[in-house]
């Protein structure tokens, strides 16, 4: 009988410790300024990281297209010039 006194005692203590240490704090209306100005400082950040991705795939893909095209312009030109020559040459 006495264990069960001891144990429905010692249960309400704990649920009581338990609850105490599960309340948060509440923030100040400063503190939530300061949390939003950090967050609208990461979103920032996030934002030029991906703007700073994005120009760097957008350079590549002009660098490359830009190659292919010279590249391409050049054989035909080379294409061309020796159709040419093989008109003018006497057979």
């Amino acid at each position: 009988m006495k264990f069960g006194k001891f144990a429905t005692v010692f249960c309400l203590a704990g649920a009581l410790a338990g609850s105490a240490f599960a309340t948060a704090p509440q923030e100040s209306p400063k503190q939530d300024m300061k949390d939003a100005g950090h967050e609208t400082k990461n979103a920032a950040k996030d934002a030029g990281r991906g703007t700073k991705n994005a120009t760097k795939r957008t350079g590549h893909a002009v660098k490359h297209t830009t190659k292919k095209a010279a590249h391409k312009t050049a054989s035909k030109t080379q294409e061309g010039a020796q159709k040419v020559k093989d008109k003018t040459d006497p057979n």
